[in-house]
């Protein structure tokens, strides 16, 4: 906790040399999407059993539009466009179809979506993170400081479930329940919602599987947002370093994991191409590992 806090308040300083980056690192409105509980705290897990949570749909201006969203019923509401020129889906918000279905999931998506997170710490951390930067945020940028927040929030949830007495019970018993032949799970990772959905035949063999990972649901906020960065940092005559870090801190704000990795240590494989508006390539600079 003493390292969380600290860094938190490291950060707080640091994020006021950074007005400009937070002006336009991924700073648009967007929908957003995470799972929720009933009493509208912070949520990284529920419980089916007890309905405690489902996966639910704001707004860019926080106002929830779909709620209480079982799991089973995610495709009602997500669909995965096809985009050739990736290896990855693009999700979007079916009723408003694709594009303009965009959304984001993830720590600032998590904290503009509640109303609180429900641990002492963490309402302070939250309350001075709205009071300086509005109740809804808007950029990305701010998915460093809300990882923060949640980090604080994990620790004082962690030290409240360790104060249970039920978690030294022995009356422990795990049954077997009835055969099922396809499952969904939804959780919210670090990163962001995880939907996991599987099906199998009576031998246990998968017969289908669908994922949809934070990096994917982020997609199209991160190609917006480096368009968005572009537009501001680039002459449209040479890709400076500049450029080239300011594109990287985009996508790190996000905390991709394209290949199932976790952050790189130095930097990040990246290919820039300029070009004139006929498609000729004026220049090419590339970053490798």
């Amino acid at each position: 906790m003493a390292t969380a806090t600290r860094t938190l308040v490291f950060f707080k300083h640091m994020m006021e040399k950074l007005t400009d980056e937070v002006s336009v690192f991924g700073n648009f409105p967007t929908m957003f999407t995470a799972i929720g509980r009933r009493d509208g705290n912070l949520c990284l897990y529920g419980s089916r059993r007890r309905h405690e949570a489902w996966l639910r749909f704001a707004d860019a201006d926080g106002n929830i539009v779909a709620d209480n969203i079982h799991p089973s019923a995610y495709q009602d509401y997500i669909g995965e466009s096809v985009d050739p020129n990736s290896f990855m889906k693009a999700p979007y918000y079916k009723p408003l179809g694709f594009p303009d279905g965009i959304y984001r999931v993830g720590p600032a998506a998590r904290l503009n979506m509640a109303r609180q997170c429900g641990s002492p710490l963490a309402v302070e951390a939250l309350n001075e993170f709205r009071s300086a930067h509005k109740e809804i945020s808007l950029s990305s940028f701010h998915n460093h400081y809300a990882r923060l927040i949640e980090i604080v929030f994990a620790i004082e949830r962690m030290e409240q479930i360790l104060q249970q007495p039920e978690i030294l019970s022995k009356d422990i018993r795990a049954e077997a329940k009835a055969y099922e032949p396809e499952g969904v799970g939804i959780i919210e990772a670090p990163r962001g919602t995880l939907i996991h959905h599987y099906k199998v035949d009576g031998n246990g063999m998968m017969t289908g599987a669908n994922l949809i990972v934070a990096t994917a649901h982020n997609t199209l906020a991160m190609n917006r947002g480096l368009k968005q960065v572009a537009d501001e940092y680039l002459s449209g005559h040479e890709v400076t370093e500049g450029v080239l870090n300011r594109m990287e801190g985009l996508i790190r704000s996000f905390d991709p994991c394209l290949n199932c990795a976790t952050h790189a240590d130095g930097s990040m494989a990246l290919t820039v191409d300029l070009t004139d508006r006929e498609g000729n390539l004026k220049q090419r600079i590339a970053r490798t590992r």
